[in-house]
Order: structure tokens, then sequence, then C-alpha cells
């Protein structure tokens, strides 16, 4: 028997792989209903409510009993078990469900009961480690257009500067993109994925990032070189983007039960890139701002982001440069970040928030 897995039947339940095997065969159950089986295992004999399916299967997601019901068949299914004279899952009328089953657990059952328990904040994990995937692939394709436009300056090697530039983004959006999608995780966990929950969340999180990367980059560059460039991005643009890209993913996902990676990266994409060109535009610095910035700061830096200008008829890296660039990084940035995290989150099976359930729908639990 694995380590810290339960046996009952013929089954056997090992919740640090995520598995359910029946004589050592893979039996089929996507994520939101192994997390049920888990809940009522952890349980066993005891009476498992419906409020207590909603705040740790369904995370406080609004969905009628319907889906709970359906739930419940699909376990029994796959378990060869049946409402009527069930072997493993009892139904309490109008209450909830009971694990009737006997449940043998290995040495290390207490590790396994703690791994049941621990589900939630495995998916945290998942879903912002996604969202930080996203953010660096962001990064990569934003430090190639700004190493493109500064390898056109003549003396200056197209390669160094697009390694160079990509790798400096990359970083950047590495810590962004780990605030940020970290703050939307942990606002779908304990905020029920409310438009409020996901907005703060976001902007809690670039707010945070921003503002320490600032701190060290102006610190590093006074240690380094005697002075700093001045007003770089941090906290304040953090928090606006990170907002608006929590917005795109409340926007991108109301109202459906099965996540549409595109939806989510379009609707993303528009809010995040409109916080973009409001950012800019009230003057503050996205990156590609703040790299002309640095540029301008040190007279024998060899990077010019003038070429950009040029495509808008600007002499040099001019307000409209800084507006179209700042939507486009936005856009980029927030539409790959949450399009990462909706296709992890379909990938294990969480169902997008269902209109509210109606007060007759709420009344009791179906059989």
């Amino acid at each position: 028997m694995a380590s810290g897995s339960f046996r009952f039947d013929a089954f056997q339940l090992d919740p640090a792989d995520r598995q359910l095997t029946r004589d050592c065969a893979p039996v089929e159950l996507n994520a939101r209903y192994l997390d049920a089986l888990m809940l009522l295992v952890r349980e066993r004999g005891q009476l498992v409510t419906k409020d207590r399916f909603l705040a740790e299967v369904w995370r406080g997601v609004p969905v009628t009993d319907e889906a709970l019901t359906q739930c419940i068949a699909m376990l029994r299914r796959q378990l060869g078990d049946s409402a009527a004279n069930p072997r493993f899952i009892e139904t309490v009328p109008k209450h909830g469900y009971r694990f009737i089953a006997a449940v043998t657990a290995d040495a290390d059952g207490e590790a396994g009961a703690a791994a049941l328990a621990a589900t939630p904040w495995r998916e945290l994990f998942a879903m912002a480690g996604a969202g930080t995937a996203g953010a660096a692939v962001a990064g990569i394709l934003g430090g190639l257009f700004y190493g493109l436009a500064g390898a056109a300056q003549p003396g200056v090697g197209a390669i160094s500067v697009m390694l160079v530039l990509a790798c400096l983004t990359l970083v950047i959006a590495l810590l962004g993109g780990a605030g940020v999608a970290l703050g939307i995780a942990a606002a779908e966990l304990i905020g029920r994925r409310r438009c409020y929950a996901l907005v703060l969340g976001g902007s809690g999180g670039g707010l945070v990032v921003g503002a320490a990367v600032k701190l060290l980059g102006l610190d590093a560059f006074n240690l380094l070189f005697g002075r700093s460039p001045g007003d770089i991005t941090g906290g304040v643009e953090g928090a606006l983007l990170g907002g608006a890209i929590g917005l795109g993913a409340w926007l991108g996902q109301r109202g459906r039960r099965t996540p549409s990676t595109a939806r989510a990266m379009l609707a993303t994409a528009v809010t995040a890139g409109a916080a973009g060109m409001l950012i800019a535009g009230l003057g503050g610095q996205l990156l590609g701002g703040s790299l002309d910035l640095l540029a301008r700061s040190f007279p024998g830096s060899r990077l010019r982001l003038d070429q950009i200008g040029a495509l808008f008829g600007e002499a040099g890296f001019g307000p409209v440069s800084r507006m179209v660039t700042g939507g486009l990084e936005g856009a980029l940035f927030g539409a790959c970040l949450v399009g990462a995290m909706v296709a992890v989150r379909h990938r294990l099976g969480r169902a997008e928030p269902a209109p509210e359930p109606s007060p007759r729908a709420k009344a009791a639990i179906p059989n």
C-alpha cells in the first residue's frame, strides 16, 4: 500500500498522488470529484453537509444543488455503488452524505489525512505557479521586442541587446507575475472568486512586488553608480495593472461553468491593456518607459528606443509611444498570466462560477 493511502473494499485512495485505483487500475475522476471523495473518506462515518462540500470542494463558488447531486452520482458510478442500496456513500435526506464503508489507513494514515486537507493549498500554488510562468513568457516576448528596437541603433550588437533585455524583462516579469498571480489565486481560494476579491488580490500582489522591486532597484543603482534613474515603474503601477488583471480574470469567467481560456485572455488583454495606457497617460512608467528613462539617465548608454517613437512620428520615445507600448505590455502580460491560470484550472477540473441558485434550488439536497 502506498505511503499515506487509504483502502476500502478493492479501492485504494492516495491523497499525495491524487489517485484512486481499483485492483491497481486507475479510476477516472476529475479533480473536483476526487476532492469530494477525499472529503468523504476523511470524514468517514460522519455526516458531510452541503455547506462542507461547498466550502471545501467548490471553495465557495456558487453552484446549484444539481452539481453536488451529479458529483455524488459520478462517485457512486465509479465505485459501483447505488443510492438505493449503498455500500460506500449513504444519503442523509435533506442534510448531506456519509461515507459508510470500512476504511483502512496505512502506517502514514495521518500524513494522508493531512494531504487530504492540504488540497486547497496545492491548488493555490499550482495556480500561482502557472500565472508566474505565463508572465515569464510575456516578459521574454517583451524583452525581444525592445531588444529588436534597441538593436536597430548603429554600433549596437543585436544579439547582445536582445539577450540582455530578454533576461532583464524575464526577471521583472517573474517577480511581478508571481505577486499578481499569487494574489489572484489566494483571492479565488478565500474570496469566492468575486469581482472585488480578484481585483483586490491582483492589486495587492502588484503593489507589494512593484514597491519592493522599485526600492531595491533604486538602492542598487545608488550603490553601484552613485545615483538612481528616478521614477521607474513601482508599486502604484503594479497595483493598477494587477487590479486590472484581476478584473479581466473575473470578466472572462463570469457566469461560465467550464473554463474558457480564450475568453479570459481576451477580457484580460482589454482591461490590462487599458490600464497600461492609462498608467502611461498619467505619467507612470511601465517597462518601455523605464528602459527609456534608464537609458537617458546614463549618457554612456547605447540603448535607445527612438526607433519606436519614429513609428508614431515622434522624435524619441514620446508620450504616444509610451501609451501604445504601455497598452501592449499590459495586454500581453495580463493575457499570458490569466490564460495560464485558467488553463491549469481546467486541468484541475475546477468549474467556473455559475449564476446564484434560486431559493427553491437551495431548499434541499436531492437524493
